[in-house]
């Protein structure tokens, strides 16, 4: 018997399969006059030390494992040949994205086009939102979540499977 059964094979699986990153939490830090930020601590390891920022809904930007914006692209991508609205999408999505590589500092730099996008001045927040962060004007995220807030209980419904708290 060489020990090799089902439960070692999945054991192995397990050792490698990257680990899916779970970003949470809200930063605030400054970006400098050359559009570079400081990622927060938490975060590095977890994005890696090639990521992609690109083009986010409601005027932010994306920061993502580049295994995570892979994902995301090829899904897209499987039904834009025939759906007009995932090709254009998928056009806005991908030429909005850069691939980052953090400084010895561990900054990252905003390319001008998404500070554009974004409207990202010297003050940001960067959110953690699962498998992604989110990097936003700090007025316009105050502004969202205080619109989002009264709401968030009643989305709950909507939004989360039936599960015990």
């Amino acid at each position: 018997m060489t020990g090799e059964g089902p439960a070692d094979s999945t054991a192995e699986a397990r050792q490698h399969t990257p680990m899916i990153p779970l970003l949470l939490g809200t930063y605030t830090p400054k970006m400098d006059k050359k559009g570079r930020m400081a990622l927060p601590a938490k975060f590095r390891g977890q994005l890696g030390a090639g990521m992609v920022m690109a083009r986010g809904q409601e005027r932010c930007v994306y920061l993502l494992p580049q295994s995570e914006f892979r994902r995301i692209a090829m899904q897209i991508q499987r039904t834009s040949m025939g759906n007009k609205a995932a090709r254009e999408y998928l056009r806005v999505f991908l030429s909005g994205a850069v691939d980052q590589e953090p400084d010895k500092q561990g900054r990252v730099l905003v390319p001008q086009m998404l500070r554009d996008y974004a409207r990202l001045g010297d003050e940001i927040v960067v959110i953690g939102v699962g498998t992604r962060a989110e990097i936003w004007n700090k007025a316009a995220w105050e502004a969202y979540l205080a619109a989002k807030e009264d709401g968030y209980s009643d989305i709950a419904d909507d939004v989360l499977p039936a599960m015990e708290w």
